[in-house]
């Protein structure tokens, strides 16, 4: 079997599996938010943190919920790290060094999980277990109970109430996010994952060295990761260690995970709203997206453009050879398209082209099918533009899904949209213009495309480094904290804004003038915008880093 056909079986299996998981998940996840019956556990964490599970909020309260939670963990994870050395299980490790801390805090609380430092020698078990990976369970719920509200906005009419984050925030965690990692916790371990807790000496180096382990949780953090649509890992090589990623079956596993929630959280849409074919528009949209994303990053790499490639037969460096070129293409994709940021091979090292595609992955916004509840978010912001656009081209008041889009609401979407790129270029230019690009490894187009990709993975939360470039400065570490914290809650509370905004309206009747919002018309036209607005925002970078590379 060539690696092209195995490649195909990889991804054509991995379609197949998201299909089938659909329905029944989606339906679950549904039922998990939208249910009114309590269980004794989640009633006991009510009463301990005085909150009234039937009072709802409206988008201001919700936000300022969010928002306040958010900076709670962030001051509490900073300080974790700070006095790690006093804690039980540290392993001797010394305190996290004050830009170290704040990039980690800010980063694991925003779902962005950026790594400036090597896991295995840094943090002790206690700020892994009790610190990192709390996060990559609550701030993954974070971003699922917005995307709820939003949902909650385009359902709802004459009120101002969005649902209590106090309650989707505990339901969420308890009812999926906490079940699912059991069990992948447990696969994870049957395909040779470790998980122990035993003493030992450290993992120093992945090349030579002493290769102890000491005991970790390692088994159950990479299935909180993939869930949570994280990057980062117990390692610094993240899922290229056999540790976490032990064969290609594990791999197989480890994409499904993390393409899992975010691909069935538009069947919790359709069902929110009654009409389960505006889900699968959805769905649709992502998947497409999706297919022609992995199509070409895999089309790049197996190609082997360039000379060493071709000489060689194939773009090998920086890869696993277990995992191949066309299942960590594949891999790379699924991980930029989420904002999950897990690698399991050097991004650095893939073609100019192949490299490119990450890059533009997380340039889409990430919403193919994007991060848990972000993606979402993101895609129905981009319906609400598309949906607009096609207002102005027929002379009609926009609508979608009964909401009439007036000058409010397109505000609240465009911010949404700008906030973003704003940040990267914005980033981007600072790096060069102070000086800060000489971490990087590389100049000229390549190294342009290191400091390129070091803002878009911050400032779009998905926590992926394409390599090559030093970033545990005090500058860096200060500036793509920013990028991460701004990227997250800015959009955050336009989301909410506009939830609130839809959530007032009263239902407009369809006409023989509505746009359909569920054919195959319009599905192309969302793809057609997504693509358009990426294209006219990141067109000249792309072509001063990796095009100008690859040509």
């Amino acid at each position: 079997m060539t690696m092209t056909t195995a490649g195909v079986i990889f991804v054509l299996t991995l379609v197949a599996a998201l299909v089938a998981v659909y329905k029944p998940f989606g339906d679950y996840m549904f039922r998990a938010v939208s249910g009114t019956k309590q269980s004794r556990v989640e009633r006991g964490i009510f009463r301990l943190v005085g909150v009234n599970p039937a009072a709802e909020q409206t988008w201001g309260v919700y936000a300022r919920s969010v928002l306040a939670f958010s900076a709670v963990s962030i001051l509490f994870l900073y300080l974790f790290q700070r006095v790690q050395n006093h804690l039980w299980l540290s392993l001797g490790f010394d305190p996290v060094v004050p830009h170290g801390a704040w990039n980690t805090a800010v980063s694991f609380v925003t779902n962005t999980n950026w790594q400036s430092y090597s896991g295995e020698s840094t943090m002790g078990h206690l700020v892994q277990m009790a610190g990192l990976a709390v996060q990559n369970f609550v701030s993954a719920a974070v971003g699922i109970a917005v995307a709820v509200a939003l949902v909650r906005g385009f359902a709802r009419s004459r009120t101002g109430q969005l649902g209590n984050f106090w309650v989707d925030l505990t339901r969420i965690v308890l009812r999926i996010l906490l079940p699912i990692a059991v069990l992948g916790a447990i696969a994870l371990m049957i395909g040779g994952a470790v998980q122990n807790l035993s003493g030992g000496t450290d993992v120093t180096t992945l090349t030579g060295g002493t290769q102890t382990i000491t005991g970790g949780p390692v088994a159950s953090q990479e299935v909180i990761k993939e869930l949570g649509t994280n990057g980062g890992g117990f390692y610094n090589v993240n899922s290229a260690h056999p540790f976490e990623n032990p064969t290609a079956w594990t791999n197989w596993l480890e994409i499904f995970l993390i393409l899992l929630i975010p691909f069935s959280l538009p069947r919790v849409f359709g069902r929110m709203v009654g009409q389960n074919r505006q889900g699968y528009a959805i769905a649709a949209v992502m998947g497409i997206l999706a297919f022609l994303s992995v199509a070409i990053t895999n089309i790049f790499e197996l190609a082997g453009h360039g000379t060493v490639p071709q000489a060689v037969g194939a773009a090998m460096e920086g890869k696993e050879v277990r995992f191949d070129v066309s299942n960590s293409a594949t891999f790379a994709a699924a991980t930029t398209l989420t904002s999950t940021g897990a690698v399991n091979s050097f991004h650095d090292s893939f073609t100019s082209l192949g490299g490119m595609m990450p890059m533009v992955n997380m340039m889409l916004g990430e919403v193919a099918p994007g991060g848990t509840g972000s993606g979402l978010y993101g895609l129905l912001i981009l319906a609400v533009i598309t949906v607009f656009v096609a207002g102005l081209m027929v002379g009609r008041t926009p609508e979608y899904l009964g909401k009439k889009i007036g000058s409010r609401e397109i505000k609240f979407a465009s911010l949404y949209f700008l906030i973003t790129p704003i940040l990267v270029l914005v980033g981007t230019a600072t790096a060069f213009a102070t000086g800060n690009n000489s971490t990087a490894l590389n100049v000229g187009p390549h190294g342009l495309s290191e400091v390129l990709y070091a803002f878009t993975s911050a400032s779009n939360n998905n926590g992926s480094a394409f390599g090559g470039i030093t970033v545990n400065t005090t500058w860096w570490d200060t500036a793509l904290g920013l990028c991460m914290l701004l990227g997250r809650f800015l959009p955050l509370i336009f989301v909410l804004a506009l939830a609130g905004s839809l959530a007032r309206q009263a239902p407009t009747p369809a006409s023989e003038g509505t746009l359909p919002t569920h054919r195959p018309l319009f599905i192309g036209m969302v793809v057609g915008v997504t693509v358009v607005l990426v294209a006219l925002t990141f067109l000249p970078a792309l072509a001063l880093g990796p095009l100008a590379e690859g040509l």
